[in-house]
């Protein structure tokens, strides 16, 4: 049982590993954040500019700096999940 878990994880993240890749190489993509290719869709399909309901608390003086931000929250993100991993997993090894 834990052996055909293993396999058809693996299997799914190397689904959506190559679908990603394939999205990603076709066409010209711009590297904008979420907000601002939504912005781009409202305005195309309304026709009126598109005006945020809120401000951001902070904006980083610069893009070093909000690339930055961006890492490490995906440090902090990619450590719980391993956390939670170890800890399941050290759970299961013990109750065998």
């Amino acid at each position: 049982m834990k052996y055909a878990l293993e396999v058809t994880v693996l299997a799914i993240l190397f689904i959506f590993t190559g679908a990603f890749v394939l999205v990603q190489n076709t066409g010209e993509h711009e590297w904008s954040g979420t907000d601002d290719q939504a912005g781009d869709v409202i305005n195309e399909m309304t026709g009126t500019e598109y005006e945020p309901w809120a401000d951001p608390l902070y904006e980083p003086p610069s893009g070093e700096i909000e690339s930055l931000f961006f890492c490490l929250q995906s440090a902090i993100g990619a450590l719980v999940i391993g956390f939670f991993f170890g800890y399941y997993y050290r759970g299961r090894r013990i109750n065998t």
